[in-house]
């Protein structure tokens, strides 16, 4: 398995991952994948990866910052999303695993994530890599007319800001 640095040329994979999740209903609030300008203004362009078996991308992993207020320059959100068919193969703990070391070589201090509370395959994924529930934004945003919560987990650096 092979972890680099994500390229526009990869957002054909990409894309297709991220529909993937969308289709399970518990990854994220979108309804339908962005086109890639769209996408790629929304991502900060430090800590963009792939993870290729052989050629193929099979998970991927990417940063937005959480505002645009210079105070929050260490804090981002994290997204990550493995195919259906890499799934509960490692490949989701090695991403993120990477991520944070880049992150915090980048100088993130802070990683944080909104997941929805039935997605557990990604709140165990998180919890794994030391990250902690800070709370439950109750009924926070709708998905398909639906009001939904969504769990904040927050990574704080042993090795960047204030230990």
């Amino acid at each position: 398995m092979e972890i680099r640095t994500m390229t526009s040329e990869d957002w054909p994979a990409v894309s297709r991952i991220y529909a993937e999740g969308l289709s399970t209903g518990m990854a994220t609030f979108e309804t339908e994948v962005p086109e890639y300008d769209q996408w790629n203004s929304s991502h900060m362009q430090l800590c963009r990866f792939v993870t290729l078996k052989g050629n193929e991308v099979c998970g991927w992993a990417a940063l937005s910052p959480v505002s645009g207020r210079c105070v929050y320059g260490g804090v981002a959100e994290v997204s990550i999303y493995i195919g259906q068919r890499f799934r509960g193969q490692g490949v989701g703990q090695k991403l993120l695993h990477h991520l944070i070391q880049e992150s915090e070589a980048a100088g993130f201090w802070t990683l944080q994530s909104g997941i929805f509370p039935e997605n557990l395959p990604s709140i165990r994924l998180h919890e794994k890599a030391g990250f902690r529930l800070l709370g439950t934004r109750e009924k926070v945003g709708r998905y398909k007319g639906v009001w939904k919560d969504n769990v904040v987990y927050e990574r704080r650096s042993k090795v960047v800001g204030i230990n």
